[in-house]
């Protein structure tokens, strides 16, 4: 049985792989994030079956499963509560709450090995529905301290969020620029995915502050914004079938 662990904690990884050992399973990877997991993937023979952390360093999973649709089986390892989680348990095989008890891990690949002859593929569309569903609070304005004095900018002035510099920036609807704390991967969990989406590694936007869509080149957009001039507010390729579904 060919096995995959993604897990961007390196020490958890490692310590599932030995748990693993146990039941005489040796994984053939440990994948530490979206991206990496993505190249092994489309490179190597598919796994019979994985074990996929939710949210890893440069993004949610479920980013590899659009890139990679026939990945094989899932299941899900977290270190959300029990409750949120018994939404997961649709067409995933199982999930595994961390810190991962050994009776857990044996029913799980238990349950896998009964139900692997009639496996079914994952509703995608609806694991997102459920994640973002089990949190519900997110960031209502960003607090910028300017000399001695703080200004507080609400979300909805917000024009797009970008990276430049090994710095983080947002530029406001009124053409101003600030600097922020906090990276894109850490702002883009604060952010409501129904309002904002990432739209490459270098951008965060808002669906209000939309203005044009372009085609543009290798299969990607090009978004226009109202006063943010960069030409580089570009949808990467692989983001492009993600996009389209979000401004729906």
């Amino acid at each position: 049985m060919r096995v995959v662990v993604i897990e961007d904690e390196k020490p958890a990884a490692r310590l599932l792989e030995r748990k693993l050992h146990v039941f005489g399973i040796q994984p053939v990877a440990l994948l530490h994030s979206v991206e990496e997991s993505i190249a092994w993937l489309r490179q190597n023979e598919m796994p019979d079956l994985m074990f996929v952390d939710i949210q890893l360093s440069d993004g949610l999973s479920f980013e590899i499963f659009e890139n990679v649709p026939n990945a094989g089986a899932i299941i899900f390892t977290t270190a959300y509560d029990e409750f949120a989680l018994k939404a997961f348990k649709l067409n995933a095989i199982d999930y595994l709450l961390k810190p991962i008890d050994e009776d857990e891990l044996r029913s799980a690949i238990d349950k896998y090995k009964r139900l692997r002859p009639v496996e079914q593929p994952f509703d995608l569309t609806r694991l997102r529905e459920l994640f973002a569903s089990a949190s519900t609070t997110y960031r209502e304005r960003f607090t910028i301290k300017i000399g001695q004095q703080l200004k507080v900018i609400p979300i909805g002035s917000v024009e797009c969020i970008y990276s430049e510099n090994k710095g983080t920036f947002i530029h406001t609807t009124d053409s101003r620029t600030f600097a922020v704390d906090g990276s894109l991967d850490a702002l883009e969990n604060e952010l409501d995915p129904k309002q904002f989406f990432r739209v490459s590694r270098k951008f965060i936007i808002p669906i209000t502050a939309i203005r044009d869509i372009h085609v543009y080149s290798n299969s990607r957009l090009k978004i226009s914004l109202p006063t943010f001039k960069d030409d580089d507010v570009v949808v990467s390729r692989e983001k492009v079938h993600e996009f389209k579904q979000w401004i729906k």
